[in-house]
């Protein structure tokens, strides 16, 4: 059996010069490459207690899922601002040029709810400290963050040095 590593395809100067941007649809559409990457993830989580999975979107969503269904739980989506129906709580935070939001329905999370939050990679961590936020606006706590990938050289995990942290592959580059 491969290693999940391999199943990531890594393309060089791409969206520029310099950048090994680290694609994971060829984890995806490979059923075995798929398979390990949610075991992986699942065996992040090991024994911590919770309650939900929350996933950002989109690629939170495709990992989150299938953990949550097989651990019983439920999924709650963390979405783009303006994509979610009933009443939201919403975060901004910062981009390279400009800013962004993200919103959580302010009926998902109860006060004392734990959660596991996933989401394909991390790079700076501004996209999941905001999910954190949000998620604590609620009175939920975050027990556990998982990523598939993790960008080590833009410091991400800096930004979340308070939360247990975890991922199943680290690049030390950016």
């Amino acid at each position: 059996m491969k290693r999940l590593e391999e199943y990531v395809t890594t393309i060089p100067d791409f969206p520029e010069k310099g950048i090994m941007f680290r694609d994971i649809t060829t984890v995806m559409s490979d059923p075995e490459g798929f398979r390990l990457a949610i075991d992986t993830l699942k065996g992040l989580i090991g024994d911590t207690e919770y309650d939900y999975i929350v996933g950002l979107e989109s690629r939170g969503f495709m990992f989150g899922c299938p953990i949550a269904y097989s651990q019983g739980k439920g999924f709650i989506p963390i979405r783009k601002k303006g994509k979610l129906p009933r009443e939201t709580v919403s975060r901004e935070y910062a981009l390279e040029y400009g800013t962004a939001a993200i919103e959580i329905h302010k009926d998902d999370i109860k006060p004392g709810d734990r959660i596991v939050l996933v989401d394909d990679l991390i790079a700076t961590g501004g996209t999941v400290e905001a999910a954190v936020k949000l998620i604590e606006e609620l009175g939920g706590k975050v027990v556990k963050i998982i990523f598939l990938l993790e960008l080590a050289g833009l410091k991400g995990r800096e930004r979340l040095k308070d939360y247990d942290v975890e991922s199943a592959l680290i690049y030390e580059g950016k």
